[in-house]
Formats: structure tokens, sequence, C-alpha cells
């Protein structure tokens, strides 16, 4: 493949992240970080971050939209070519959404025969998901989310670890957690973000 990487960023996504990014602390320059965390279905699963433009690696490849600089993991820039970023015009899932017309080898898929079957009350369902598919994948950049809260069919979620205090933990969590979630137990209703990103621990509920 040629040197330029065919990846896009919608207009209103690039602002979007502008200002998520502007809101992390610290006079460095934060550039959005783009790599594959797992496979879900025959779909690849996203993390997004900042990252220090000084800690990206001489391998990873740098893309500019205007005042936002890319960085795309260097294991991942064949699976970004011809890949969109946008925002969500779906108003039961807001956010930032990727377009991407590749997709993963079967032998990274697996066999979803493989995933244990979901069983007895709504939380361990839920529980089971997060422990088995969800907590693997976001643990490659030190993240965890935790089940704190259930409400009928509602479920609270804390994102600990890596994912906690970064401005792109909500898009971390409408990308990949909620579509793994919805897809392996239906009946979810609301999924709340009830991680505190200002502080540590969020004061209305026990981290025990």
């Amino acid at each position: 493949m040629s040197d330029e990487l065919n990846f896009k960023i919608g207009d209103e996504a690039v602002k979007t992240i502008i200002e998520l990014r502007d809101q992390e602390p610290g006079e460095k320059e934060y550039a959005l970080f783009l790599q594959i965390d797992g496979v879900h279905g025959n779909q690849f699963t996203y993390d997004l971050s900042f990252l220090d433009v000084e800690q990206a690696r001489s391998d990873d490849k740098r893309v500019d939209f205007g005042d936002l600089v890319v960085i795309v993991a260097a294991k991942d820039i064949d699976k970004f070519e011809g890949a969109s970023l946008d925002m969500s015009d779906d108003p039961q899932a807001p956010g930032l959404t990727m377009d991407n017309p590749n997709t993963p080898s079967p032998a990274m898929i697996g066999n979803p025969e493989d995933l244990p079957e979901l069983k007895g009350e709504f939380a361990e369902k839920v529980q089971a998901v997060l422990e088995s598919q969800i907590n693997p994948a976001i643990a490659s950049h030190g993240g965890a989310a935790q089940l704190i809260g259930v409400e009928g069919t509602d479920i609270y979620l804390k994102l600990g670890g890596g994912c906690q205090g970064c401005g792109m933990a909500q898009v971390t969590l409408t990308q990949g957690i909620e579509a793994s979630l919805r897809q392996a137990v239906p009946e979810i209703g609301n999924i709340i973000d009830a991680t505190d990103h200002a502080a540590g621990d969020n004061p209305y509920f026990a981290s025990h």
C-alpha cells in the first residue's frame, strides 16, 4: 500500500473530538490515538484515546485533520484503510461511529460457540458479558468496566483503570461496550455511565 492512509473524519466529529481533547489536563499536545482492541461479531471494536503526540512511536501513522492530529497504531494501519469516523445519526446511539470496509479474518473472530451461555438473572447476564467479552478487550489499555447498579432494565456502568479520566471514555462506552452488551443482552434499556471522570471514585456509588 502507499504511504498515504485513506482515512477520513467528518467535520462534526473533528469538532467534537477537539472539544474533548481541549478538556485534557496539562499543556501537552494531544493526538487522537486509534487502534483495534478486539473483534465483535464480524466487526472490529476500537479503542479511542488521547495520546501525547511525543509518545507516538515512529512506525505509527500520523494523519492531520486541521487542528486535530490523529495517530493510528502501527499494528492496525492496514485495518483503517478506507475507514471513516463520523457522528452517529442514530438518536438511540449518539456519539462517534466508525464506518470501516475492513472486516476481521475468520481466525480473529473465533467460534461464537466459545462464548458462555447467558443464564440467570438479568444482572448476572450483563456481568457475564462484561467478564467474558468486554473487560478482556479493554484490558489492553488498562481499562475495566464494572456493573455497579441495575434499575429495571437500565444498567449503571463504571469505567476504571485506563478508561477513567479519559475524555474518550464516553466514546469507548458508546462504540464498543454498549454495542457488545446490546447484542448479547438485547433486553437492556439505558446504559448509564456512572464513572466520575473528573475525580477518583464516584461519591454516589460504593466501589467495594
